[in-house]
């Protein structure tokens, strides 16, 4: 892995690789080799996990749960619920 573990950055240290790794998604994923593409994705996933372990608590939009989702969708929730979830 290259970089600085993400529990020795600070949050804005923190927030700065994530919204770098962010913005070069896409053209990873697009033109990357697949050993650069998993790096990317396990950065990625540490970076991100980092972020939530610090913030248990954060503010979560209704419209991005599947409750919200299906509410936009206008799906029966009834209908739509999958077992066990």
């Amino acid at each position: 892995m290259t970089g600085v573990e993400p529990n020795r950055l600070d949050d804005q240290q923190l927030m700065k690789e994530l919204e770098t790794i962010h913005r070069t998604r896409h053209d990873t994923l697009l033109h990357a080799s697949n050993g650069a593409l998993r790096a990317h994705n396990e950065r990625m996933a540490q970076l991100e996990g980092e972020y939530v372990r610090r913030n248990p608590h954060r503010w979560i939009a209704a419209g991005r749960t599947r409750a919200g989702a299906r509410e936009r969708s206008g799906a029966d929730t009834a209908s739509t619920a999958t077992p066990g979830i």
